[in-house]
């Protein structure tokens, strides 16, 4: 089912839009969200949109991890939180604290995008 957002005017309001439709019990990866938001390379962006507007924008920040599906945020510094706030919606970590992105990974559909490009 299509998302009906309305339309972003910058690239940081589509990053910020994108990281809104991740569903609950699926991740995404800094990079997959860069891409989804037009800038493929852009996944460093990604990170700073996150640490300046998860709190202030509402975002579901927990939901973002690296591309080997591990918590990129260190012990004390936020690290606790996102583990649990995933673990909470059912999202599983192996020994080694990653996540199976063929079972957890969000797979949108690309006719449910509305941006150019997609």
């Amino acid at each position: 089912m299509p998302v009906k957002t309305k339309k972003p005017n910058s690239y940081s309001e589509r990053i910020q839009q994108t990281i809104r439709r991740i569903p609950y019990g699926k991740v995404a990866t800094y990079g997959q969200i860069a891409a989804l938001a037009g800038n493929h390379r852009g996944a460093r962006q990604v990170v700073r949109i996150l640490h300046a507007c998860s709190r202030k924008e509402k975002l579901p920040w927990h939901r973002v991890v690296n591309a080997r599906g591990a918590v990129s945020l260190r012990p004390g510094c936020g690290y606790e939180e996102q583990y649990y706030l995933l673990s909470r919606e059912g999202i599983a970590f192996n020994p080694k604290g990653l996540i199976d992105l063929k079972r957890f990974l969000w797979q949108p559909e690309v006719a449910d995008w509305d941006w150019p490009g997609f």
